[in-house]
């Protein structure tokens, strides 16, 4: 019987373990482009609003494989750009409409949500995500991207761009879909006003700006030395002096030499295929967003080959990660659930797992609701078949893979119960931790639960669930008196069927006792034995008995799993509410 450190992570073929199989070919690619260089794995994020669960397959894909290559002893640096130098393209939903004065504006430029401690709108999302990161086990060299324009690290980058100008505005023109005037001249995009800007962020298409101007091609979008925002058209430009010269929609206009200016981007289909060749990435993916015609990875390939010299990362697509319940997320929607947020009811391995067992190009979804039961099962599950031996190749590696890293072992529970039963006894006691000891004591006699600690921190998540995603409607809330009225009206049939379960409850006071006294009460009433196999008669009768149950114990007709429930109640308070002689 292997334990959880000696699971081995073995190398699987490319048809069962996507990350072997991506790490073999980033090492071949690596050692092609770059021999004897760390290996460099890429994320981009964009902390324009929450960065949700399902930016978190940007980052978790690229983690998984560089770890697979730091674990085969090869030096791998795994890079998140912050592309806090974006603009601000909307007011994500709960925060305060007037923030929509600052569309245009960097983010690193955008005060905080209101009440924030933090300096700015970028500040205040990446801090969440960089703390999930961190207890999610991944390392990462991360890159502000405002930091580095304002710093002129890409200067050189910059002015290559602008006198390549007209070969990188043909790459482009390859895949622009705007019909083409008479004479073959392509038709040039007006310079958008303030208002026409700020409704092209709210609809998304801002993000699409190319660099196409009413005064032709220029890949360097400047921010205004005025309003601080990217509502500007660049007018001219002069190769050999450097000098831009450019409008803005709040009235400024004025020249700089680009040579000195770092108040400004390349525009995203050209700024990404630039750092690519500047930090020699080979593997980065993308959502599918980015991967049809036209698209900026797509064209990315083009530019990054023909003007900048460098060549294309291995990137695969990654497909959408969903919500149970929810649509597809959008940070600028707002409102949708964060690592963070998965990481208060779920535990860090667990989060590991739902991305590491999956192919990139495999949606999936994440459970917030009573889904998440049946997940912690899945896993419970899989680690006994890691125990006993039985599991498969494939399933074995995306467990290894949520455990550890090459640097070591995530934090676990030491004694881990099912999430289901934790969940059902928080529910019960509310969190009280004398009560919630003394039932997770009595669930296993031959393994007793001898502190809370042991159960942690699973216990914790298992509880942050019930409090912040079960509808108080839907709480469980025990009898404090018996039901008189029930109790008088019962048939002489029920009657016996509840002084059969109370004449046992002392005999089979654990949970597996208890589970088989409450499908057994049923069959002795029908004069079977306790192990008789179910009918569809007697499953009928077990569930107008449980029915019975659950309506004298919480009044309703369903509950937690009627043991638990029993434990949670306790021996002396069960026979009061089933009304013992």
């Amino acid at each position: 019987m292997l334990s959880r450190k000696e699971v081995p992570i073995v190398a699987q073929s490319p048809e069962t373990d996507w990350v072997s199989r991506f790490a073999d070919e980033v090492i071949a690619e690596a050692d092609r482009r770059a021999p004897g260089k760390p290996i460099v794995c890429a994320s981009g994020l964009s902390p324009s609003g929450p960065i949700h669960l399902g930016n978190l397959r940007e980052v978790m894909t690229p983690h998984l494989v560089a770890d697979e290559i730091r674990r085969r002893g090869r030096e791998c640096v795994h890079l998140i750009s912050w592309d806090d130098y974006d603009r601000f393209r909307k007011v994500p939903n709960g925060v305060d409409p007037s923030w929509a004065e600052h569309i245009g504006k960097p983010l690193t430029s955008v005060p905080a949500p209101p009440g924030s401690r933090y300096a700015s709108w970028a500040e205040h999302f990446k801090a969440p995500m960089i703390a999930a990161l961190a207890e999610l086990g991944i390392e990462f060299h991360g890159i502000s991207q405002t930091e580095q324009y304002t710093a002129g690290a890409y200067r050189e980058q910059i002015l290559f761009a602008m006198r390549e100008r007209a070969a990188i505005d043909a790459i482009l023109d390859r895949y622009r879909t705007k019909d083409k005037p008479a004479g073959g001249k392509k038709q040039q995009q007006k310079p958008l006003d303030e208002a026409e800007v700020e409704a092209a962020a709210g609809s998304g298409a801002a993000d699409e700006d190319d660099g196409t101007g009413g005064a032709g091609y220029y890949p360097y979008k400047p921010y205004c030395s005025v309003c601080d925002k990217d509502l500007t058209t660049v007018t001219s430009y002069d190769d050999e002096t450097t000098e831009l010269s450019y409008t803005c929609a709040c009235g400024h206009a004025e020249t700089v030499k680009l040579s000195e200016h770092n108040r400004g981007k390349l525009v995203w289909k050209v700024d990404w295929p630039m750092r690519w060749a500047y930090e020699g990435v080979i593997f980065e993916p993308s959502g599918v967003d980015h991967s049809s015609p036209g698209s900026s990875f797509v064209v990315g390939g083009q530019i990054v080959r023909e003007i900048f010299g460098g060549e294309q990362p291995i990137g695969p697509m990654y497909a959408f990660v969903g919500i149970s319940g929810m649509a597809k997320m959008s940070s600028s929607a707002g409102g949708v659930p964060t690592p963070a947020d998965a990481l208060e009811i779920m535990e860090a391995p667990l989060v590991r797992w739902l991305y590491a067992r999956r192919r990139p190009n495999q949606s999936f979804k994440i459970a917030f609701d009573q889904e998440i039961q049946r997940t912690y099962d899945e896993w419970d599950a899989l680690e006994r078949k890691i125990a006993d031996g039985t599991v498969q190749a494939a399933d074995a590696a995306a467990y290894g893979r949520a455990i550890r890293t090459a640097d070591g072992e995530l934090p676990t529970t030491p004694h881990p119960l099912p999430y289901r039963t934790l969940a059902s006894v928080v529910d019960i006691t509310t969190g009280h931790d004398e009560q919630t000891l003394r039932i997770l004591r009595d669930l296993d006699p031959s393994n007793p639960v001898t502190s809370l600690d042991e159960t942690r921190p699973r216990l914790d998540r298992a509880q942050a669930w019930i409090t912040t995603h079960v509808p108080a409607d839907q709480r469980t809330r025990v009898r404090a008196e018996p039901d008189r009225g029930a109790l008088s009206s019962l048939s002489a049939a029920d009657r016996a069927a509840l002084d059969l379960l109370i004449d046992g409850l002392d005999d089979h006071w654990s949970l597996d006792g208890l589970t088989t006294l409450v499908y057994a009460v049923p069959k002795l009433q029908a004069g079977l034995a306790a192990d008789a196999k179910p009918t569809p008669e007697l499953k009928v009768a077990q569930r107008s008995f449980f029915a019975l149950l659950y309506q004298l114990l919480v009044g309703r007709d369903t509950g937690p799993r009627l043991p638990t429930l029993l434990l949670a109640v306790g021996a002396d308070r069960v026979r009061l509410l089933l009304g013992a002689s």
